[in-house]
C-alpha cells in the first residue's frame, strides 16, 4: 500500500514538471506557403498520442480542436513522428491565422502544465490593384486607356486589399518624378500630360509583396466630339441601358395589360336562357300528363 502511494506521488511530481513547447514559423508567412507547427515535452517521458491541438476562433472567442474546425481547414494533417506531435497546413490563407497551442489529455498533469504557450503567426497577402476614376466608383472600374478632352480634370485611385495597408507610387513613363500617394491628380490636362502612368503598391512588412498596374492618358483635341471621350461613351452606354430597362418595362405592362382585358372578356355575361322556365298543362311545351292541376310542373 505504501509503495502504490510513493509511485503515485512521484508520478504526480514528474507530471507536474511536464512541459509543453509549441513551436511555429519564426519566418514571414506568405499567402500559399506551407506551414509546419510542432508540439513537444520538456522533461517529461508523457506519451505525445494524449496530446492535441487547438486553435483559438476569433468569432467564437473559444479554443476548439483543429480536426472540429471548419472546412476551409481540409488541407491540415496532424501526424506523430517520434516524441512529437506536428500539425501541417499545406496552402496558408488569411483563415488560418492562430494562436495555435497544444493540450494534454493526460490525469496525470496539472491544469497550469496541461496546455502550451498559444503561438501565433500572421499571413501576409496582397491582392490585384484596382484603377478608379472619382465619382465612378470602384465597381464600374477604369479601362486601360482613358480618352479625356482638353481642359478636363483627371482623378484616378490606385487600391488593392492587402494584409497591411500598402505604400503606393505613382510615375509617368519618360518622367523621373514620383508620386508617393494612392491618388493621382491631372487639373485641366494639357497635350503634353498624356501617357502612360503606373501605379505600383509595396507591402510595408514583405518586400516580395508588390504589384504595379498601369494606365494610358490620351488627351483629345478640343475639337473633338463629346462621345469620343470615356465620359461620352460611359453616357452613352448608361443610357442605352436605361432606355432598353425602360422599354421592357412597357413591353412587360402593355402584355400584363392586354392579358388582363383577355381574361375579363373571356368570361361573358350570364347566359339567362340556361334558367328553365315554368311549364304549364296547357302550354306547348308541356309534357302528357294524367295530373289535372294546373301548377308548374317545374
Amino acid at each position: 500500500m505504501k509503495l502504490l502511494l510513493v509511485i503515485t506521488v512521484v508520478a504526480l511530481i514528474h507530471g507536474s514538471y511536464a512541459t509543453l513547447l509549441i513551436k511555429g514559423p519564426t519566418q514571414p508567412v506568405l499567402e500559399g506557403d506551407s506551414v509546419t507547427l510542432e508540439c513537444q515535452y520538456t522533461g517529461s517521458d508523457l506519451n505525445i498520442s494524449q496530446v492535441h491541438f487547438e486553435v483559438f476562433s476569433k468569432y467564437t472567442q473559444m479554443w476548439r480542436p483543429v480536426l472540429e474546425r471548419f472546412w476551409c481547414f481540409y488541407s491540415m494533417q496532424v501526424e506523430q513522428t517520434g516524441d512529437s506531435l506536428t500539425l501541417s497546413i499545406a496552402h496558408t490563407g488569411k483563415y488560418y491565422e492562430g494562436p495555435y497551442r497544444c493540450v494534454s489529455d493526460a490525469e496525470n498533469v496539472t491544469e497550469e502544465d496541461k496546455s502550451s504557450q498559444p503561438v501565433g503567426f500572421k499571413v501576409h497577402y496582397m491582392g490585384e490593384l484596382l484603377l478608379n476614376r472619382d465619382g465612378y466608383g470602384r465597381y464600374l472600374g477604369t479601362p486601360e486607356e482613358l480618352k479625356v478632352r482638353l481642359g478636363d480634370d483627371v482623378v484616378v485611385y490606385c487600391s488593392a486589399s492587402a494584409s497591411e495597408e500598402p505604400v503606393y507610387f505613382w510615375n509617368k513613363d519618360g518622367d523621373d518624378w514620383i508620386l508617393p500617394s494612392s491618388k493621382l491628380t491631372l487639373k485641366k490636362v494639357t497635350a503634353m500630360d498624356g501617357g502612360q502612368y503606373t501605379c505600383m503598391a509595396e507591402h510595408p512588412s514583405v518586400e516580395a509583396l508588390s504589384k504595379k498596374r498601369t494606365i494610358s492618358i490620351t488627351v483629345l483635341p478640343a475639337d473633338s466630339p463629346w462621345y469620343a471621350s470615356s465620359n461620352g461613351r460611359l453616357v452613352l452606354m448608361t443610357s442605352a441601358a436605361a432606355v432598353s430597362l425602360l422599354v421592357l418595362i412597357l413591353s412587360m405592362s402593355v402584355f400584363l395589360c392586354r392579358r388582363a382585358k383577355q381574361a375579363k372578356t373571356s368570361k361573358g355575361p350570364i347566359d339567362d336562357r340556361s334558367q328553365k322556365k315554368p311549364i304549364y298543362k296547357s302550354s306547348v311545351e308541356s309534357l302528357p300528363s294524367t295530373s289535372g292541376d294546373k301548377q308548374p310542373l317545374v
